[in-house]
């Protein structure tokens, strides 16, 4: 083999090293970014609904009566 034939092939060696390498670094740090902006986002803080217009009765075995006017 002469010099030039081996620097070829180093260089193959060294592409496809680089390209292995892309493949699966790239898609992690993707996702490190994309974590990375969800924990500097602000907290969602869910809606509580109005507790003023449940209606609990006070005995479950009582309902109501429909007015008959």
């Amino acid at each position: 083999m002469n010099g030039s034939s081996i620097h070829r092939s180093n260089q193959r060696v060294w592409t496809v090293v680089c390209a292995v390498a892309a493949v699966v670094l790239g898609p992690a740090a993707v996702t490190a970014s994309a974590l990375d902006q969800a924990n500097a986002a602000p907290l969602h803080h869910a809606v509580k609904a109005d507790q003023s217009q449940a209606y609990l009765p006070t005995d479950p075995t009582r309902r109501r009566t429909t007015a008959t006017a």
